[in-house]
């Protein structure tokens, strides 16, 4: 399989402290990657070097063959990215700040117009598309977040969270819509729900303090026990990972 996402030895460091330590891996097209790990374990700082937000202290990364730091606009066309928070412009209706991404992307006219529906209709914002983003629950101000990564349809996906705040019904529409993209992207999904690991994921790495620990299919966790969840708990406390990180 082709990769699209291609980390080496990716670190980042502030004054003494790493926050990130010598990570590498590789995501391939068709694959849903999740990144899991505690509070605190890097996964943020992994994603924004990786979308070209933070500058590495060492190491690279690539998105598409496109360095990020050597190639910061070739790498970011071909990348969509929901960050934590999902900044938006508060001010603007819906339509108008999917509008500005469009233009900021470089469409204009129809396709700019279509590009604008089409995000709406994939993340159910129709009905709210007249409003200010300012007014909206948090769980729409994450869709509005979700539908500018989509926007220009990019191969690579890199989602922090991208369910947080969402009901029941819509955490499903969104799973959905990341298995439907899937098979001709390459996602990354930050995650501390596990059961987005089960739903939506072919792959799961585990960060801790920084460091990989644990790469794996949610078969391998499963036949190496303990269960995911028990990896995780293990970590959240600071112990070792144990047989699940191996096996993986």
């Amino acid at each position: 399989m082709t990769a699209l996402i291609e980390i080496e030895r990716l670190t980042k460091r502030f004054g003494a402290f790493t926050a990130v330590d010598d990570i590498s891996l590789r995501v391939a097209k068709g694959e849903v990657l999740g990144f899991l790990g505690p509070n605190g374990a890097g996964k943020s700082t992994t994603m924004r070097m990786l979308a070209g937000f933070m500058t590495p202290t060492a190491g690279t990364a690539r998105i598409c063959g496109d360095d990020v730091v050597e190639n910061p606009v070739a790498a970011r066309r071909h990348l969509g990215f929901l960050p934590e928070g999902a900044p938006t412009y508060p001010e603007m209706t819906v339509t108008g700040f999917l509008a500005f991404t469009g233009r900021a992307r470089g469409f204009h006219g129809s396709a700019l117009k279509d590009r604008v529906a089409h995000a709406m209709r994939l993340t159910q914002l129709e009905g709210v598309r007249l409003q200010p983003v300012e007014t909206l629950s948090k769980g729409f101000k994450r869709r509005v977040g979700l539908a500018a990564a989509l926007l220009h349809d990019p191969p690579v996906l890199v989602l922090d969270e991208p369910t947080d705040g969402l009901d029941p019904n819509q955490k499903h529409e969104v799973r959905n819509l990341i298995r439907a993209m899937a098979p001709e992207k390459a996602i990354v999904i930050s995650t501390h729900i596990l059961e987005e690991v089960a739903a939506v994921c072919t792959r799961a790495v585990i960060i801790a303090r920084g460091k990989l620990v644990a790469d794996g299919t949610p078969e391998q966790y499963a036949a190496a026990g303990p269960s995911l969840e028990e990896v995780f708990r293990r970590l959240t406390l600071g112990e070792q990972p144990a047989t699940a990180a191996e096996a993986a």
